[in-house]
């Protein structure tokens, strides 16, 4: 996958950019939904992907992960975030 950003997501970041320089006191109030998109997970999954990090608070590693299944891990993250039952593991660090 291409790191460059999809041209639906580019559309959307200038679209959210020009409102709020337009009207700095507007509130951006439903936004959740558009994080959901299929689209904004998997290109979020891929810059996450590469910048090579470590492991997250749950220590599952890229690999691990793309072991396991990539698409299932996404769809599954997508279900529970539109589902609004996803719950962050708490970082004790």
């Amino acid at each position: 996958m291409s790191l460059e950003t999809p041209e639906k997501i580019r559309n959307l970041q200038r679209k959210l950019y020009r409102k709020a320089k337009a009207e700095p006191a507007f509130r951006f109030c439903v936004l959740y939904d558009k994080i959901c998109r299929e689209d904004m997970l998997r290109h979020a999954y891929a810059l996450a992907r590469a910048n090579a990090g470590s492991p997250g608070v749950d220590n599952v590693t890229f690999a691990q992960l793309e072991a396991e299944g990539e698409e299932r891990w996404l769809a599954g993250l997508r279900e529970e975030l539109v589902s609004k039952t996803y719950r962050p593991l708490r970082c004790d660090g």
